[in-house]
């Protein structure tokens, strides 16, 4: 195994008219040092492809700092991706207020259920539905109350 004083900290290429740093990695399965240059922006000199870009933030304010300044996840935002997800859940609720009601005899829709999702089953959980939706039109999603043991 390689010591860090054993290994090569310059690469020489292109006939020696290019040299740079080089990658300080090594091999687990070979035992050789990687033959990559190494970042330039690298504290531990070493290339893109053994952490040389760095490995985030560390502390719980960092983390807090990153998740807050990225807010996009493919195409859309979080807040849109929870709307998205309210409203399915919603569907699936009139859906089963639907079936409760006797106003349907189509089959349910299949998949996955969303996150929000409370399956109605009862009058009186359709009843309570459309009761805090005109309540609270903007929390959108029925949520059972839970009866209190006394």
């Amino acid at each position: 195994m390689y010591s860090d004083d054993a290994k090569e900290r310059i690469l020489v290429t292109a006939g020696g008219r290019i040299r740079c740093l080089r990658c300080l990695a090594t091999s687990s399965r070979t035992k050789q040092q990687c033959r990559r240059p190494a970042l330039l922006e690298s504290k531990s000199q070493k290339c893109q492809f053994h952490g040389g870009r760095g490995s985030g933030p560390k502390t719980a304010a960092g983390k807090a700092r990153l998740a807050a300044a990225h807010t996009v996840s493919g195409q859309e935002t979080k807040t849109a991706r929870l709307d998205r997800s309210s409203a399915s859940a919603r569907l699936s609720q009139y859906e089963d207020a639907m079936h409760v009601l006797g106003m349907t005899s189509a089959p349910r829709s299949r998949g996955r259920k969303a996150r929000d999702y409370v399956p109605i089953e009862t009058i009186e959980d359709v009843k309570s539905l459309f009761i805090d939706e005109a309540l609270h039109p903007v929390r959108g999603v029925f949520r059972r109350q839970e009866k209190i043991k006394t």
